[in-house]
């Protein structure tokens, strides 16, 4: 087996999961807690929910 770095695995399960439209939690719980403090932080469900919402509101829904 080839050997990477972390580093390098981090970043290809992140890419991953942005093309199949899984957001990263981890990012957006940094983000908030470096820029926005005063907000709370929400669960991953509700994250999640948030972020798939936005993603489909007003389209109908998608297929594929």
């Amino acid at each position: 087996m080839l050997k990477y770095p972390k580093a390098f695995w981090r970043w290809a399960v992140q890419t991953a999961r942005l093309c199949c439209g899984v957001p990263d939690y981890d990012a957006y719980v940094r983000h908030l807690r470096e820029h926005h403090p005063e907000c709370p932080v929400p669960s991953y469900g509700a994250f999640f929910r948030e972020r798939q919402e936005a993603r489909y509101r007003g389209t109908g829904g998608r297929c594929c």
